[in-house]
């Protein structure tokens, strides 16, 4: 088992990260480019997002395949075939002619993209032991947020430099490096035992996650909020690009340097939950994640960055808490209940537009805050229930875990 600090930790750790940096700068790529599709194909905001909606809501939905396939094909493999993918359908995206074939294109993109975070954390479950797995899931979620990051800086600076889509072209160069880096780093498992691949077993094993109260409720915390979290960054675009703040693409792209102290907030949480229970890591990091949503509503542009930049400290504080429970209290086939943890939570970034969308209309901005707190409430609520519960292990339970859920 890889020990913490080992060469083969950091090696192992890196390869993940920069797979992910890779998959999550490709999501959010469009995302700045909203305002500009819009007008090139006249389109509305909602039809407009449907170029990031669609692509969560595919890689939600591939992420029931890829689990399971991993625990009976190996991880490594899989994960090399899915970053490929990723890399071909976005050289493909640099060529369309129209709005219908960019949605399609996006599509395919997010089934080939949930091969590595279906994935992940499963390979590092399998080979890193418990102390070193706390930290590479701290640091891998990093990776998502670093990715997320440069995928819209690169999309807002190519766009206005060069249009929308040479930004692809340029994502299709940097994701291909990627994928040698990853494939030069990443070590071979030792401890991976290959399961036979059976779709019963397999949907008997998500009935079984679904069934256990405990997962249940760490898969709504992490949807819900991220339901809420992403879209805000959608809707935000427009608010800043549209009078009193007409911000171009470029600066749009960089309102997204806030999802830096969400990095930071992935390292610190495995950190907050070594002084409290991850339950409670989780209620917090929602909490202020509210508070950040409630300084947006400041009349000021440096106020809306300043309030997404407590937004992804507090997101992300959460949603890696909440892996990493869901990963603590699986008592078999880990993958698939990590797998479903993240179909959650990308279904919930695919269909948060939609809820958010009529209080867009009703009252702009400030709808959009009103309707994000009527859901973060429920998401606190929910976090300090998961608390009581997993807190407090019946004895019939406590033989089936490896280990009681960090409490």
């Amino acid at each position: 088992m890889i020990e913490a600090g080992s060469s083969a930790f950091w090696r192992a750790t890196l390869a993940l990260c920069i797979g992910s940096f890779m998959i999550f700068s490709n999501v959010y790529v469009t995302q700045p480019l909203l305002p500009l599709l819009s007008q090139a194909f006249e389109l509305t905001p909602l039809q407009t997002s449907w170029s990031f909606t669609v692509t969560t809501l595919m890689l939600g939905l591939s992420l029931l395949i890829y689990g399971p396939l991993s625990d009976a094909l190996g991880r490594p493999r899989l994960m090399l075939i899915s970053l490929c993918g990723v890399v071909l359908t976005t050289y493909c995206l640099s060529m369309v002619t129209s709005y219908e074939q960019l949605v399609v294109l996006r599509g395919i993109q997010g089934l080939c993209m949930g091969g590595l975070p279906a994935i992940a954390i499963a390979y590092m479950g399998d080979e890193f032991k418990r102390p070193a797995l706390a930290m590479a899931v701290g640091f891998y979620i990093s990776g998502n947020t670093i990715g997320g990051i440069g995928g819209r800086l690169i999309a807002g600076f190519v766009g206005d430099w060069l249009g929308w889509q040479e930004v692809f072209l340029v994502m299709s160069l940097i994701s291909l490096i990627c994928v040698c880096l990853f494939v030069w780093l990443l070590p071979v498992p030792q401890n991976f035992v290959a399961k036979p691949l059976r779709p019963v077993r397999m949907l008997a094993d998500l009935g079984d996650h679904l069934r256990n109260p405990l997962l249940l409720l760490a898969y709504l915390i992490g949807g819900f909020n991220f339901f809420i979290f992403i879209n805000q960054y959608s809707y935000a675009t427009f608010m800043l690009a549209a009078e009193p703040y007409n911000l171009p693409a470029s600066i749009l792209g960089l309102m997204f340097l806030t999802y830096l102290s969400g990095t930071f907030g992935s390292a610190m949480s495995g950190r907050f939950a070594r002084l409290m229970p991850q339950p409670l890591v989780i209620a917090v990091g929602v909490l202020i994640l509210a508070c950040g949503t409630l300084i947006t509503l400041l009349p000021s542009a440096w106020a809306v960055v300043g309030g997404f930049f407590v937004n992804a400290f507090g997101f992300f504080v959460a949603h890696s808490s909440a892996s990493s429970w869901v990963s603590h209290t699986a008592t078999h086939s880990r993958a698939s209940a990590s797998s479903l943890y993240l179909v959650f939570y990308y279904l919930g970034a695919s269909s948060g537009g939609f809820y958010l969308d009529p209080f867009w209309h009703w009252q702009a901005w400030q709808g959009v805050v009103v309707g994000s707190l009527l859901v973060l409430a429920a998401t606190f609520t929910a976090a300090v229930v998961l608390y009581i519960k997993g807190c407090v292990v019946p004895a019939r339970m406590e033989s089936t875990f490896i280990e009681k859920p960090a409490c």
